[in-house]
């Protein structure tokens, strides 16, 4: 043995030849060779081991340029504008990938400068004065200045255009100081102005010929979907019958950001969820937003599933317009006490949604939360009610005749009678006011009703219109309907409105059942969107509506909330008015400091919830699915859903190493 090392080891002259390998081998036992092998063997290991070990430890795994990705959804884009807005979220999701915005959204919702490299605040918060980056390049490689700014605005603010935007930019004028600066006045102080700039910017070269009629139409088509955003159009693809069937992006390397990552993005359409369920099980999509967990199982079992904290809730709005029943609080404060938000939250929302107590959501923005909350207790919700069904008029206290001009406690009792049914409701008296003054309304609900039971109140005096005229006949059908003597009233009826948009019916069906159980007989109207905004929002036809309302990244309730607003198409569906609300929301509106805000907004929802103009239910988290491959998705925030992208730059698949 102790010779086979000498030998080994020898120092060598000269690097032996082959001829001498040879010799060398002939002269080693079996043993020998074997061991000389592991030898070897071990040495070469070794030295790999070492080698790998140095290049991992002096180098680190860094994202690299390549890969596709692509979202899945259902439907088909309409308008990709960023001046319209529209309410498909396939239409926002393109938008936000192919334009910039002066300023932007981060992973945590915070607005960021995005085209602009700097601005100033002047005139005590009257005037913001913005200086676009260097370099700036449109996609097809134009230069993108101060000139494209104000073309956009003034697009905006030009009612030919009929731009929903056009309210947030009323009054505003714009002036252009240089290439590269542009300055807007405002016509009084709004600290929410910086979020107003992440509006979108059009490029003036492709856009400053078409008409306003065709405007909103011409963004469907490859030459006009000219952006800066990170992600430029690469090719559109249809079917034979015009569906379009993916909108395939390719990485904009003129970015004036940080690079993306990824060498494709694309968009595939689809046109049912079913389609879509087949295309994830195939793995041909590698995102998508979930509307309905309960709905994918299999599906999701690849997939990382995302909860983002958006700045939206869903409540029940009472109509002032229309209180009837609800004048009183008492009824108000028995509906909140029977509504149970956790069984919402997991019967509808399977446990991605949280509770909400207030419009300014105290939660998501750190705020200090309201005085008053009106917690589950479904034995205070039924004792409220039995008290009201106890207090209810018994019948045979329509003894008196009234008519217009009468007043007191039977004008009253008669008013809340045409005001519920079975003897009235919105059908006969739709204002449902409750003052004990017979006045004109009264009068033309007590008509209605009379020609509705003309049979048994008009036709044997021999009259075919009703005369307003509470008298004999009419007191007999007003109180076998409002006080029937073979029925004691155990129930009290209430008819809740709401969209037939998910998860409005769903939410809608879990609060019958609360309801119902409190002692409450619930029915629901369920309308389209578009009945909803056409006809039931103008003409206040509900009294009480299951509805959504969605703030900024600066929190500013004044469009729900505030006075002004609250006549169509104003956004304060519940018709609320106070002066004290009113005061505090411009304030708000109006502060330079985060403390100035914060302080009134906490303010008005003490006020708010005192009045009780609704019940907050539960502001649910957008879900959103992702393949386990997709790297740096780190979104905990967004102001709605086309946010979930705001920083698709930094997404990737593929890796390399770089030297430390």
């Amino acid at each position: 043995m102790n010779n086979l090392f000498e030998r080994l080891f020898q120092k060598p002259t000269k690097l032996p030849s082959k001829r001498q390998w040879k010799r060398f081998f002939s002269v080693l036992n079996k043993k020998e060779k074997t061991i000389f092998f592991i030898f070897v063997f071990f040495f070469l290991s070794s030295g790999i081991f070492l080698s790998l070990n140095f290049y991992i430890k002096n180098t680190e795994t860094s994202p690299s340029v390549g890969g596709s990705y692509i979202e899945g959804m259902v439907g088909q884009p309409r308008i990709i504008n960023p001046l319209y807005l529209s309410t498909q979220d396939a239409d926002r999701d393109i938008v936000e990938i192919i334009f910039s915005g002066l300023m932007k959204y981060d992973e945590n919702g915070q607005i960021i400068k995005d085209l602009i490299q700097d601005y100033s605040i002047k005139d005590q918060g009257k005037t913001y004065e913005i200086t676009l980056r260097d370099g700036l390049l449109w996609h097809d490689g134009k230069p993108l200045t101060a000139d494209d700014v104000i073309f956009t605005i003034n697009l905006i603010q030009n009612p030919e255009y009929q731009s929903p935007l056009r309210v947030k930019w009323a009054g505003i004028l714009i002036e252009k100081i240089s290439s590269k600066t542009v300055s807007f006045k405002l016509p009084k102080q709004y600290a929410g102005f910086s979020e107003t700039l992440t509006v979108k910017i059009l490029p003036k070269h492709i856009f400053e010929n078409v008409s306003p009629q065709n405007l909103p139409l011409s963004l469907v088509s490859e030459e006009y979907l000219i952006g800066s955003g990170p992600f430029k159009i690469k090719k559109i693809t249809h079917e034979q019958n015009g569906f379009i069937k993916k909108i395939i992006l390719e990485r904009n390397k003129d970015y004036y950001g940080k690079k993306p990552f990824l060498k494709e993005f694309s968009f595939a359409f689809f046109s049912d969820e079913k389609d879509l369920k087949k295309a994830l099980l195939l793995n041909g999509v590698d995102g998508f937003v979930v509307n309905d967990l309960s709905q994918y199982k299999n599906e999701l079992k690849s997939m990382k599933v995302y909860g983002l904290a958006v700045p939206r809730y869903f409540a029940i709005f009472f109509n002032a317009k229309n209180e009837g029943m609800f004048k009183d609080n008492n009824l108000k404060e028995a509906l909140a006490y029977a509504t149970n938000k956790e069984a919402i939250i997991k019967n509808v929302f399977s446990q991605k949604a949280q509770a909400v107590n207030s419009p300014i959501l105290p939660k998501f923005f750190d705020f200090k939360g309201p005085e008053t909350d009106y917690q589950f207790d479904l034995a205070k919700a039924q004792q409220i009610i039995q008290d009201s069904l106890n207090n209810t008029p018994k019948i045979g206290q329509f003894t008196q005749n009234l008519k217009l001009g009468s007043n007191g406690k039977e004008v009253e009792m008669l008013q809340t009678c045409l005001a519920n049914p079975p003897a009235g409701g919105s059908d006969i008296y739709p204002n449902g006011e409750i003052n004990g003054n017979f006045g004109e309304k009264t009068k033309a609900a007590v008509i209605k009703f009379q020609e509705k039971y003309s049979q048994e109140i008009l036709a044997p005096s021999g009259i075919t219109k009703g005369t307003g005229d509470v008298k004999a006949a009419t007191r007999e059908k007003l109180n076998e309907l409002c006080f029937k003597k073979e029925v004691v009233k155990s129930k009290i009826a209430i008819t809740l409105t709401t969209s037939n948009n998910f998860p409005l019916p769903e939410i809608a069906k879990e609060l019958k059942q609360q309801w119902d159980m409190a002692g409450f007989e619930t029915t629901i109207e369920t309308v389209s969107l578009a009945d909803l905004q056409n006809t039931v929002l103008p003409k206040n036809s509900f009294s009480i509506l299951l509805f959504g309302e969605a703030l900024g990244a600066i929190p500013d309730p004044f469009p729900f909330w505030h006075s002004s607003q609250k006549d169509y198409p104003g956004l304060n569906i519940a018709n609320y008015t106070s002066k004290n609300a009113d005061t505090l929301l411009e304030k708000a509106r109006e502060a330079q400091t985060a403390e100035i805000r914060q302080t009134s907004l906490e303010q008005f929802q003490d006020i708010l919830i005192q009045d009780m103009p609704a019940i907050f239910l539960v502001r649910p988290d957008y879900i959103f699915a992702l393949s386990e491959k997709i790297k740096s998705f780190n979104v905990t925030k967004i102001t709605e859903p086309s946010k979930r992208f705001s920083n698709v730059e930094t997404w990737y698949l593929k890796t390399k190493r770089t030297w430390q």
